[in-house]
């Protein structure tokens, strides 16, 4: 029995040696908030906070300003023609603007079509 103790007396010992030697010495990592700058989209408090601040600020246009006349129109209304003016704008957008664009759109209160909905998210997940 006095074995038994001794070993994990010693196991303990060793345990807690290796502990303090794999310690990061000195490096402090700092867990930083995610800003509207950094928000991806996958954290929807990030997404949320980010829409709440734009709503305060200027919009934001991304050369669309002809969009503005589909302002409060139903996402499965729109023309062949129509569909097509929300399509050349997203596929010029650079990528990082993607989401910008989107939240742009909402603020303004503009509908994308619900044909493009699948291709906006399958850019905004890149």
């Amino acid at each position: 029995m006095l074995v038994l103790l001794i070993a994990l007396i010693v196991l303990a010992v060793i345990a807690a040696a290796i502990g303090l030697l794999s310690r990061d010495k000195g490096d402090v990592v700092v867990n930083a908030e995610p800003s509207c700058a950094t928000c991806s989209g996958d954290d929807a408090r990030c997404e949320q906070d980010c829409m709440l601040e734009a709503a305060v600020k200027e919009i934001e246009y991304y050369d669309d300003e002809n969009l503005d006349k589909y302002a409060g129109r139903p996402s499965d209304s729109y023309s062949d023609e129509e569909i097509e003016e929300f399509s050349e704008v997203m596929y010029t957008l650079q990528p990082g603007d993607v989401a910008g664009w989107n939240r742009s759109l909402i603020l303004r209160n503009v509908n994308i079509p619900n044909c493009l909905k699948d291709e906006l998210i399958a850019l905004l997940e890149g």
